[in-house]
């Protein structure tokens, strides 16, 4: 029974963050659009509302969250993070950050950046800033179209980029060290940024009629997806630049995508009430997840404002995916199952992002950020040698592999 499900399996509240606030302070402003992890683990980000932006250090939350069963997550966290060029006395534990950014922010992301990844510009002989293996971004996207990139350890400001001509709705770097920055904006557009060249814009993609929301990196291909207003969920070639096909299912604005970790799946969340789950490299949908029963009629799609879903966020173990709604609920599903495995009240929810190791979902509101343990479960076999081998190939390949049709059955995520 669904309703026996949706009222015992209440995810375990971890801990919250507050913003700050004044009885003078208008809620209108005070939106927490996006929040984020930083790629090792280091460093929990948040808008607070009010041009404010919010760097703590992970390791700093799970022990003021006193929960003891967190206490072994936060001692795997090294307290040392050390910094290119700096002195000794900065090479201590990690500091909280509080930055003005001078706008309303919307979107949030941690780069970190590998030596050996060179700049796409090939000709330069000198850069402002010389990235090393240590180093950690934090871009942030405003309200007037400009994107501000900081030093997460110093909490400076190294850059200002300002070709968006509306709101930088979401940013996303490329995983693979290279400081490659891509900004989603309203006005229609993605650009593409090189920050190790002094943030260099090279490259502008096209193909969005409306606003676009939000952007995503496949994990281990160059594969790319964008999806916007008017349905749109656009899948990219990041090395030719040029669009690959357009995924097509959705009844509304589609506001948020994420690929699974072995980058086989793609989870795009929609104002139609829906989380389709794509095998991006077919263009088919494998799995849907509906935030109102019965699924409104495409025709009234557009009408379940109380459904509307505004983020969705993929696990690291590749089983488990998070959902956020405007019916004031945070949804665990499992890709295999129909209906969530755990759920967790929230009001005014905007956003949510798994932690790096999975063990945590935080979900911002109103300027505050709220935590959940997300759920522990054993992966099967077969979730387990698909993520292998998805980690390396595409689903043409599996499917064209010398090896009994079961087996390439049991490799492959179906419908």
């Amino acid at each position: 029974n669904f309703l026996s499900v949706f009222f015992l399996a209440r995810s375990r509240t971890v801990g919250e963050l507050l913003a700050p606030t004044s009885p003078f302070d208008k809620k209108c402003g005070r939106e927490n659009w996006t929040v984020a992890f930083a790629p090792d683990g280091s460093y929990f980000a948040w808008s607070q509302g009010h041009r404010i932006v919010k760097l703590v250090p992970w390791s700093q939350c799970l022990n003021n969250f006193l929960f003891f069963f967190f206490l072994n997550v936060a001692n795997s966290i090294s307290p040392r993070l050390p910094r290119q060029n700096s002195d000794s006395g900065q090479k201590n534990k990690p500091c909280e950050h509080i930055i003005d950014c001078g706008d309303i922010v919307w979107s949030l992301a941690f780069g970190s950046s590998v030596p050996e990844k060179q700049s796409r510009c090939v000709n330069i002989e000198w850069h402002r800033f010389k990235f090393g293996q240590d180093q950690l971004l934090l871009a942030t996207g405003l309200n007037n179209g400009r994107i501000k990139i900081w030093d997460v350890y110093t909490g400076k400001l190294l850059l200002n980029l300002m070709d968006h001509t509306e709101v930088v709705r979401h940013l996303t770097f490329a995983p693979d060290g290279s400081l490659i920055l891509v900004s989603a904006s309203r006005d229609k557009t993605l650009r593409v940024w090189d920050l190790k060249d002094d943030g260099f814009f090279f490259f502008l993609l096209r193909g969005h009629q409306n606003w676009v929301y939000g952007c995503a990196f496949s994990p281990f291909f160059f594969f790319f997806c964008s999806v916007g207003a008017s349905k749109a969920v656009f899948l990219w070639d990041m090395d030719k630049y040029s669009m690959i096909r357009k995924l097509e299912g959705h009844h509304n604005d589609v506001v948020a995508c994420e690929f699974s970790p072995d980058g086989a799946l793609l989870a795009t969340a929609s104002y139609d009430t829906r989380v389709y789950v794509w095998d991006p490299h077919l263009g088919v949908i494998l799995m849907e997840f509906g935030h109102l029963f019965p699924p409104p009629t495409p025709i009234f799609a557009g009408g379940a404002n109380d459904r509307w879903v505004r983020s969705v966020s993929f696990s690291h173990d590749g089983l488990h995916i998070a959902s956020l709604a405007d019916d004031k609920m945070v949804r665990f599903w499992r890709i295999d199952e129909e209906y969530p495995v755990q759920v967790a009240p929230l009001n005014n929810g905007l956003c949510c992002t798994f932690s790096t190791d999975g063990s945590v979902l935080a979900a911002g509101q109103d300027g505050s950020v709220y935590f959940w343990a997300t759920p522990r479960q054993v992966s099967s076999l077969q979730h387990l040698c698909r993520m292998a081998i998805r980690r390396v190939m595409p689903t043409s390949q599996v499917k064209n592999l010398p090896v009994p049709s079961k087996v390439v059955e049991f490799l492959c995520y179906q419908i």
